[in-house]
């Protein structure tokens, strides 16, 4: 932070106006909120693998930091045991207020009864899926949700959790 103060003092000194851009900090504090929230999400869903034994790897600092995924892990019985910070960004809700609950809560009354069903059964089949979906946010607005889901198996060929990688879409 010091490095950008003083940028921006030198920046300033020769300008007719004397305030401080508390915009620009606000951004870059802002951003850098995202990005811990992300360092969290990322060691948080690495110890959540290890617990549950997972067999695959999954890139989660790429899918997280580099391309911005919202990641949603249920268990077998689809109910959310982890969601990331980011989720707030698109659609409103903390991940405090989804856990437990199915990501049904995402869907209304324009979501398409075809896609669902397309999902539930690759989900039944323990098939990887991707679908664009009409979501809801908390507020009730919809938006366009592009989904990749997978099962995850633990070492021993168990179905132990479901994984969606989540990307608001126009």
């Amino acid at each position: 932070m010091r490095f950008y103060d003083e940028a921006v003092n030198r920046f300033m000194a020769d300008k007719r106006f004397s305030t401080y851009p508390i915009g620009s900090i606000e951004f870059f504090a802002e951003r850098f909120n995202i990005i811990n929230g992300n360092l969290f999400d990322t060691q948080h869903l690495k110890v959540l693998a290890d617990k549950e034994n997972w067999r695959d790897n999954y890139p989660f600092q790429d899918e997280i930091m580099d391309k911005e995924h919202v990641v949603v892990v249920t268990d077998k019985h689809l109910n959310i045991v982890y969601a990331t910070q980011n989720m707030r960004l698109m659609n409103g809700y903390r991940p405090e207020e989804v856990i437990g609950k199915t990501p049904k809560l995402f869907q209304g009354r324009d979501t398409c009864q075809k896609t669902t069903q397309r999902v539930a059964e690759a989900i039944k089949g323990l098939l990887p899926f991707e679908e664009i979906l009409t979501n809801y946010r908390k507020d009730g607005t919809s938006y366009q949700c592009w989904i990749k889901g997978s099962p995850v198996f633990d070492k021993q060929g168990n179905v132990v959790n479901f994984i969606a990688f989540e990307k608001q879409v126009a």
